[in-house]
């Protein structure tokens, strides 16, 4: 019987993204669950696992991956590497109808590829199964600490993308020797807020009760994890109903500002729906009693939830200002009565060696069972954005977003 023969391919976005689907060990423990598979990688001079490591494992290296069936990737394919007729899996970001990324849904059509993106992975129940969303939490709870140390010149951190590993970032920690007794809000309850209170509990941050956070003055920082019902209401319902709220969050306020009045670096790791009320105004962040001054963005919408985000910045120069009262962007650290801004938008690029073996993990566990055993569950065909050149019934609402490129460049 024929094995299914898999690529990894080489990441051909730019900036580049140096991290992969499978690490080498990952591909020896995938090759020994699934008799059935066999696994090739294409070289590549920028990934974080060196060819040599592969190569080391007994995992063959191949160039030309057109007798590959299924193709991994991590970000988006450039639309000259797409090989016609076949199956990829990487993330698209198409399914929000990015504008940048119309062209890339149109050429999988016109190549007659079968896309399935990570992003569309997910359980009968809509729970991902595949993400990188740990590692984000991670590097951007590390990146806020780091900015506030720089922001008020109390300590200087290696930025984590000059970490070898997370173990190396972590030895950063001992350089703060102590922090001020600030409050840190942690929104979300997923996999990202998860990743951020790693740090803080590492760091030995203590974590209290909203009601602690909120009313009560401590002599060493702290922080708190705020669900989506500790900071949102529904003025004309008296009790929470989340279900309720992920339905129809456009009926639905914020009352965020009693936490902005006690919180001095807020971690944005919760998902933001466009219909939703965004966290602050910036009517309200131009208030005295307005205390927040750093925030680490993490999920990175820019002109979302957090309204000061602005634009989104690079691993190389990850922070600005934001000046409450111009509404400007000005640059980082400028002043110490802007809010000074961490919004990467690649956060677990900057960690690529362990965010890829977690990604791994994912992968091998929830993932690759379905390509043998004939996706009995539907997780395959739930993530599948086009097959054979041809948008799903899922997503068929992109129809008219892929169409849209070819009228303007018609024009």
């Amino acid at each position: 019987m024929k094995k299914l023969k898999v690529g990894i391919i080489k990441e051909g976005k730019v900036p580049v993204d140096k991290r992969v689907p499978l690490t080498p060990k990952k591909c020896v423990e995938a090759l020994k669950a699934f008799t059935d598979l066999e696994l090739v990688v294409q070289p590549s001079d920028v990934r974080c696992f060196k060819d040599e490591e592969y190569a080391e494992l007994g995992i063959k290296l191949q160039q030309d991956l057109s007798d590959c069936d299924v193709l991994l990737g991590v970000k988006e394919v450039p639309i000259d590497l797409l090989i016609p007729d076949k199956t990829y899996f990487f993330f698209s970001h198409t399914i929000k109808k990015q504008p940048h990324n119309a062209k890339l849904l149109r050429a999988v059509l016109a190549k007659n590829i079968t896309l399935i993106d990570y992003e569309t992975l997910t359980t009968a129940n809509g729970q991902r199964l595949v993400a990188f969303g740990r590692y984000a939490g991670i590097v951007g709870a590390y990146n806020g600490i780091l900015t506030y140390g720089k922001k008020w010149d109390l300590f200087s951190l290696k930025p984590a993308y000059l970490c070898h590993d997370i173990e190396d970032m972590q030895e950063e920690f001992f350089k703060v020797k102590q922090l001020p007794p600030v409050k840190i809000a942690v929104t979300g309850g997923g996999r990202v807020a998860g990743g951020a209170m790693e740090v803080l509990d590492l760091m030995g941050i203590k974590k209290v009760s909203v009601f602690d956070y909120l009313y009560k003055q401590f002599e060493e920082p702290v922080y708190a994890q705020l669900h989506s019902g500790d900071y949102n209401t529904r003025p004309d319902v008296e009790v929470w109903h989340a279900p309720d709220f992920y339905e129809n969050p456009h009926l639905y306020k914020s009352t965020f500002r009693k936490f902005a009045r006690v919180t001095d670096i807020l971690l944005a790791c919760s998902y933001w729906n466009p219909r939703a009320p965004k966290l602050f105004t910036e009517e309200e962040a131009r208030q005295p009693d307005f205390k927040i001054n750093t925030i680490a963005d993490i999920t990175c919408d820019v002109n979302g939830s957090i309204p000061c985000t602005k634009r989104s910045t690079t691993i190389p120069d990850p922070a600005y200002d934001y000046n409450p009262a111009t509404g400007e962007m000005e640059p980082a650290y400028s002043r110490g009565s802007n809010i000074t801004i961490m919004a990467v938008d690649n956060l677990p690029c900057e960690l690529p060696r362990n965010a890829s073996r977690d990604f791994g993990r994912h992968l091998i566990d929830n993932v690759f069972p379905h390509l043998f055993n004939g996706d009995k569950v539907g997780v395959l065909g739930r993530g599948t954005i086009a097959k054979r050149g041809k948008l799903t019934e899922r997503y068929s609402y992109l129809k008219d977003y892929a169409e849209s490129v070819v009228v303007k460049e018609r024009v």
